[in-house]
């Protein structure tokens, strides 16, 4: 679909304006992961942080929607520690309106099943103040995990359809949208019924920067906490009694030393001299 053609907005009430939710994780800017050896789970404590990049991604699709939309309101979520307010603060500097933080001591060391759960009863939650939720976006996966199984799970929970690897999303119409999704060998266009959930993979731009203004003003923002005293969540379903997932191994992977370099006078010499010492090793 061409970029340039005029869109216009229009949810069930009838309005150009779109209620969109964005869930954000803080993530690990380090290649020097610590793990606690008796729970096997990350150790974030003291380590920089960062807004995880497809969760960016998926902010800037959310904010683009918006730009062509004014009256559409963008609220972000986050479930972690006290500590990511500061990158739910960053996503109010580059496009997000309110921001809340799902936090408990009960919700640590969730799996992604537990955590998609969490998140489903804390959004119906939001619901209750925020009004209906017509799209949640999430990045295609977290970089410290690689699972992509978050936002498909949260559109499980919720029993809303879902698109996933999203590029791009086009609000065109009263109770439906049309999603440009990555695949192999190009693109599929979609169409879905809201609610929906929509998972963003990388797309050709890059997220907008925080401006001066909108940094202060980001600063400035109160973030409200969302605890299991807030809302209803089955303690069976939350935190690792409710993870099936169980990690029973963590370890570095062996650092690898260098190849040996293969550089005859010929290609014909170079190959019977790969086959000589693959020979002596016994390899073949």
């Amino acid at each position: 679909m061409s970029r340039d053609i005029k869109i216009i907005l229009l949810n069930n009430r009838g309005k150009s304006e779109m209620n969109m939710l964005v869930c954000i994780k803080q993530v690990p800017d380090t290649t020097e992961i610590k793990i606690n050896p008796e729970t096997n789970t990350l150790i974030r404590d003291g380590v920089p942080s960062i807004v995880n990049p497809f969760d960016a991604y998926a902010l800037e699709c959310a904010a683009r929607v918006k730009d062509k939309n004014p009256d559409s309101k963008i609220v972000v979520i986050s479930m972690g520690p006290e500590q990511a307010k500061v990158a739910l603060k960053e996503c109010l500097s580059v496009g997000g309106d309110k921001a809340f933080l799902v936090t408990d001591r009960k919700f640590g060391g969730s799996d992604t099943l537990a955590t998609s759960y969490i998140l489903s009863q804390a959004i119906a939650k939001l619901e209750e103040t925020e009004g209906k939720f017509d799209l949640i976006f999430c990045g295609k996966q977290a970089i410290d995990g690689d699972t992509a199984q978050v936002g498909p799970e949260i559109a499980e929970q919720k029993d809303y359809p879902q698109v996933t690897y999203a590029f791009e999303v086009f609000a065109e119409e009263e109770g439906k949208v049309k999603v440009k999704k990555e695949v192999e060998d190009g693109f599929e266009m979609l169409e879905l019924p809201t609610p929906a959930v929509i998972t963003v993979t990388k797309p050709d731009y890059e997220p907008r920067y925080a401006t001066i203004k909108t940094k202060m003003a980001a600063n400035k923002a109160k973030i409200d906490n969302l605890t299991s005293e807030d809302f209803e969540v089955d303690a069976t379903q939350a935190g690792l009694k409710g993870s099936p997932t169980k990690v029973k191994k963590t370890f570095t992977p062996p650092v690898k030393s260098g190849g040996i370099v293969i550089k005859e006078e010929t290609n014909e010499d170079s190959a019977k001299k790969l086959y000589e010492m693959l020979a002596d090793k016994n390899i073949i």
